[in-house]
């Protein structure tokens, strides 16, 4: 049974915003008081936690669909809706957050660090919110925005100061056990390691961790055997040492070979592992012929200019001076990393010519087709009831205050070319109609009631009546392009 997950694919969502409320406060002798409809809850987000007691991502490779909860819909009496939960998952230290094409969202290195994979959506406004002294008593409400979901994948890499590196069988796990309180599997067999073992070294005052990673063999960094599984798991790690077998029963391998081939499987993996401080182990000397060629291959990796133990993990030879060399090692890699800064907020203001949407003529089948793109305006679509007239003149209401008609006008739009707003596969397409006076504003004063105004005279509502045509009849007029 699979017990050790490094890498998974994650499939989130967050929860959708509730829908604002249409409501009129009704009550004896007030039937009329007014809209008081509530909004809508914000959705939950899903959020990736760092947790330095869990160790795998095991969880996820089970139930790899993770769903945050949606906002309540709001209610009357100015009652809001219930904010969705927030989807908290753990991860371990060392969790890379990428993108289906394989770019880093996210490095997740210590604990408590956060990242939201997936933002909830935004609760619609009720129409007590939407009320305003031009639009006294609105009859639509928004709709809540739906939560993003995305597919995201996760991969482990292993956070600790020292990486044992080298062939299947070299005793990299037995050297790791006699180090530390670290308890991995050990047998005579390749491949007898197959999830990276973690062990804590304490070498006078300087306390390390140290990381046995599955044996390598030639075209790992190809992928072969396990190693594009593991390697990622030295990245992070400050310091490598070689771990090189002086007592093989392979007739075509030596210590020297096996390092050069560890070291260009190194160099062609990348990620800098190929400048990281490193030293030699030649180990299982207490096996007989073990020091011989030991004594044999030392004088030529000196010459190479790597320090070298001799140890043997089964005989406790050399051990404390490998510790201690790795402790001085480690210290100097520490004090050469920068200090970490403050956590600061960067603010990156939007350009002052920055519309927030864009336009773009697509043509479709020989039919002129213009798509619109932008934040807010593919917000405000997905916030749109569309079987209340009055919502959908709401819209064109802001999309005309924003700009989209006036940029439609430049890009060539003409009456009854298709509009889409959004991307191709989750678009709003229409029939332009081009009136910057939009929507339902054509049709008269939107969203008031004469019911909530004070009475006035007969003579002053003809008045008014007719200086509404004639101001209508002159925008019209002027912006009319035919």
């Amino acid at each position: 049974m699979t017990t050790f997950v490094d890498r998974v694919e994650l499939h989130v969502a967050a929860g959708s915003g509730g829908h604002g409320c249409a409501s009129v406060h009704r009550e004896k002798f007030k039937p009329l008081g007014g809209p008081d409809g509530g909004n809508g809850g914000r959705g939950g987000d899903v959020i990736l936690v760092v947790d330095q007691d869990v160790t795998t991502l095991l969880d996820y490779h089970h139930h790899p669909h993770r769903k945050a909860t949606n906002g309540a819909p709001g209610a009357g009496d100015h009652r809001a809706g219930k904010d969705g939960q927030d989807l908290v998952l753990t991860v371990p230290d060392g969790t890379v957050v990428l993108d289906k094409q394989g770019n880093v969202l996210a490095d997740l290195v210590g604990q408590g660090t956060t990242f939201v994979a997936a933002q909830g959506g935004r609760g619609g406004l009720g129409n007590a919110a939407l009320a305003s002294a031009r639009r006294k008593a609105p009859g639509f409400a928004l709709l809540g925005v739906p939560g993003d979901e995305r597919d995201v994948v996760l991969e482990l890499k292993t956070v600790a100061d020292v990486a044992l590196v080298g062939y299947p069988s070299a005793g990299k796990s037995s050297l790791i056990s006699v180090l530390s309180a670290a308890k991995p599997k050990i047998a005579d067999y390749p491949f007898t390691t197959l999830v990276p073992n973690l062990g804590v070294v304490t070498a006078g005052s300087t306390v390390y961790t140290i990381a046995d990673v599955p044996g390598l063999i030639p075209g790992a960094s190809k992928g072969k055997g396990l190693g594009l599984e593991f390697l990622r798991h030295v990245e992070r790690c400050s310091v490598l040492v070689h771990v090189l077998d002086t007592a093989t029963l392979e007739s075509d391998r030596d210590p020297v070979s096996d390092l050069d081939v560890i070291e260009e499987e190194l160099k062609e993996y990348g990620a800098g592992l190929e400048n990281r401080p490193r030293l030699v182990v030649l180990n299982k000397i207490d096996v007989p012929d073990g020091q011989d060629l030991a004594d044999m291959v030392r004088p030529d990796l000196e010459e190479r200019g790597y320090r070298v133990f001799e140890v043997s993990a089964v005989a406790h030879k050399g051990l404390k001076e490998l510790s201690y060399a790795l402790a001085e090692l480690v210290s100097e890699a520490r004090a050469a990393k920068p200090k970490e800064e403050a956590t600061r907020i960067v603010i990156r203001p939007k350009a002052v010519d920055d519309a927030g949407f864009t336009v773009k003529r697509e043509d479709a089948e020989g039919e002129p087709l213009f798509r619109v793109r932008g934040e807010k305006p593919e917000r405000w679509v997905r916030q749109t009831d569309f079987n209340n007239d009055e919502a959908v003149g709401y819209l064109a209401d802001r999309l005309a205050r924003l700009g989209v008609e006036e940029e439609l006008m430049k890009a060539g739009a003409r009456h009854g070319d298709g509009v889409a707003i959004g991307p191709e596969d989750n678009a709003v397409v229409f029939d332009w109609e081009p009136t910057v006076m939009a929507g339902a504003e054509m049709l008269g004063r939107r969203g008031e009631d004469h019911r909530f105004e004070a009475p006035r005279p007969a003579a002053q509502r003809r008045r008014d009546r007719q200086a509404e045509r004639d101001e209508s009849e002159r925008e019209y007029d002027e912006f009319d392009p035919f």
